[in-house]
């Protein structure tokens, strides 16, 4: 298909940020895209105020589609929020339907209950991964604050033991129970990806969290064998898996290009 037959797309994308598996999602649809590059402050590690000029929360990812034939100067629509642009971009892109399951089962078509258990999983990966597994690992973030030179250090010692008791009460819990989940699902899921044999946006959806947080989870609290990786092994290799995606791979690659860096994790500093 010609490009200008294609919709255009511009990526609002942000350092450290939930934007990245837009990239690649970019990437595997192979739309025509334009990224523009945003930093988080040194400081804050929160995103700049001009973000808020696309959208009016300030956050990343932001999308805008220009749609094929439009004027150059026509409105362009706004997407926000992971699980929707990812959605929207599967159902409505040219190459879409290579990222989603099979959606009916043969004769059951348009029938409640009449869907494939793939495509089931992947309805519910698509939001399970902001609305389920980021929290607890974003309150990881903030907590690991509490813990940090940046307390000063008269204060640190009780801030120290208040984080730690967090961590062992709410955040490792949730966490460990969710890293239980994903592996049983990698284990019944008929393939190496979380819905099957096929790369699908669900996959691209759950990168972040799992690549995200994967160097800090051994600091959360007690794995069996001392390591979530001994633990969760084919969580480890899922990882291991999606980060050598080509297109995966393509989106790391694009970043540097234009920003001359990439890190994938969330804390500060790294």
């Amino acid at each position: 298909m010609a490009s200008n037959e294609l919709p255009h797309v511009k990526l609002f994308w942000l350092e450290k940020s939930r934007s990245q598996r837009i990239l690649w999602l970019l990437q595997e649809l192979n739309l025509p895209y334009e990224l523009e590059i945003f930093h988080r402050n040194k400081k804050t590690m929160m995103a700049p105020p001009e973000l808020q000029k696309v959208h009016p929360l300030g956050k990343s990812p932001v999308i805008q589609i220009r749609p094929a034939g439009a004027a150059e100067d026509a409105e362009p629509i706004t997407l926000a929020e992971s699980g929707f642009i990812t959605q929207y971009l599967a159902e409505n892109a040219p190459e879409g339907k290579k990222l989603v399951p099979q959606r009916w089962k043969e004769g059951m078509e348009g029938k409640i209950g009449g869907e494939t258990e793939a495509w089931m999983r992947y309805q519910y990966y698509l939001h399970y991964c902001e609305g389920t597994l980021m929290p607890p690992l974003v309150m990881a973030l903030v907590v690991s604050a509490l813990k940090s030179p940046q307390v000063p250090f008269f204060i640190r010692p009780i801030s120290t033991i208040l984080a730690n008791r967090i961590f062992s009460a709410f955040i490792f819990p949730n966490v460990h129970v969710n890293l239980k989940m994903i592996e049983g699902h990698l284990a019944t899921s008929g393939g190496k990806y979380i819905c099957g044999p096929q790369l699908t946006a669900a996959d691209i959806l759950l990168s972040f969290p799992l690549i995200a947080a994967k160097e800090d989870l051994d600091n959360f609290g007690t794995f069996e064998n001392g390591s979530w990786k001994s633990e969760f092994p084919k969580v480890a290799e899922y990882i291991d898996l999606i980060e050598n995606e080509e297109g995966y791979k393509k989106s790391v690659e694009k970043i540097i290009e234009i920003d001359g860096e990439f890190s994938a994790t969330l804390r500060p500093g790294q």
